[in-house]
């Protein structure tokens, strides 16, 4: 009598989101073009801005001090919504997410892994932008509490802007297409949140218009963390609004997860 094979059965969920992130971490890295764009983009607007608009912005705050923030949002928004956008819409161009799809592997786990990636890049790229900004303009950083704002900001908005850039990366019709398409929306975004110049300078209807997405409540958090209190009179509100910072991109995320349910696609349009 014959017995039926035994089913190998699947390793735990656990490992097998810590395996694909060892994946997405390695493949990243192995791409020298998107890690020196990536890490390094961000530190070139730092020196270059920095040195070419050295000014007081008042309450003995210069523009190197004030860009702190803009750059590190640049960098999170580089490391997550564009770079994830661009890195998505290619692998559903190669076939590779096709290929993905009919592996045992949940579809979590390759969210999961590309989230990790995200956070492990924005991590490496904050931390530069801060050994730069020390070692060249001095900046100061935050101190006491203001670490654990900095903190939760961070995380906040680069799984808010990660989940923006899987969204936005269904909006390509193929990878070629890609950097086409999202670079500009990232851009735009980052222009009419005050990334690259004081939000107060925006005009009001665009402010109205940067307040609906992440990026900008990304900036303004970061803001009070490089800013003294004195200048938080020049945002909109007169105030850093950390409680509304949290609340937005809270539901960001929240809402973010739903639009990837409603619109991610495996193939790209018209593949079957």
């Amino acid at each position: 009598m014959t017995t039926a094979p035994e089913r190998t059965a699947l390793p735990p969920l656990g490992r097998v989101y810590l395996s694909r992130a060892g994946v997405e971490l390695k493949e990243f890295f192995r791409q020298r073009e998107s890690v020196v764009f990536t890490l390094v983009f961000p530190v070139i607007l730092l020196l270059g801005l920095g040195a070419v608009l050295d000014y007081d912005l008042g309450a003995g705050v210069d523009f190197p001090q004030y860009f702190m923030a803009g750059v590190i949002t640049a960098g999170i928004v580089g490391a997550s919504l564009q770079n994830m956008a661009i890195h998505i819409a290619a692998e559903r161009s190669d076939g590779t997410l096709k290929s993905l799809r009919g592996t045992p592997m949940p579809a979590s786990a390759y969210f999961a892994g590309k989230v990790v990636q995200v956070l492990a890049v924005a991590v490496a790229t904050i931390a530069l932008l801060l050994l730069v900004g020390v070692l060249v303009y001095g900046i100061d950083l935050p101190s006491g509490t203001d670490w654990l704002t900095f903190a939760w900001v961070s995380v906040l908005g680069a799984a808010a802007c990660t989940l923006l850039g899987i969204v936005v990366s269904t909006l390509a019709r193929n990878g070629r297409s890609a950097s086409a398409t999202v670079t500009p929306i990232a851009l735009v975004l980052e222009f009419v949140s005050g990334v690259f110049m004081p939000f107060d300078q925006v005009p009001g209807w665009l402010q109205d218009v940067a307040a609906v997405f992440p990026v900008k409540w990304l900036a303004q958090g970061l803001r009070s963390v490089f800013l003294p209190d004195a200048l938080a009179a020049r945002e909109p509100a007169g105030s850093w609004e950390l409680g509304t910072v949290a609340v937005v991109l809270g539901l960001w995320c929240v809402a973010g997860l739903v639009l990837c349910v409603l619109t991610f696609r495996w193939q790209d349009r018209g593949t079957r």
